[in-house]
């Protein structure tokens, strides 16, 4: 059986998703689902399914990176798939 972990949050995590909220989404938090399962599920007002990968925008660069396993969901979920790393990406994001 597998052990459950908690997965660490960016630090922006709160504030992303207090935007995306703010801007009229529906947002589910998902970051404990882990092997590159996107930080949270929205769904925009216009009524369009978003998975939101959540980076830090002020890390470095090499931080902000996706892993291999978000690299591999990204993939998938083609433009469904949106990396949010700050407020005003948050509210680009929520205006889909």
């Amino acid at each position: 059986m597998r052990r459950f972990r908690p997965r660490r949050q960016d630090s922006n995590h709160h504030e992303i998703v207090d935007a995306l909220r703010r801007n009229g989404c529906v947002v589910e938090i998902t970051s404990d689902v882990g092997r590159g399962f996107p930080d949270c599920v929205v769904k925009t007002r216009s009524g369009t399914v978003l998975m939101v990968e959540i980076k830090d925008g002020s890390s470095s660069p090499s931080q902000q990176q996706l892993t291999a396993d978000e690299l591999k969901f990204s993939e998938r979920w083609g433009a469904a798939y949106v990396v949010v790393r700050s407020e005003d990406d948050a509210r680009r994001a929520a205006m889909r």
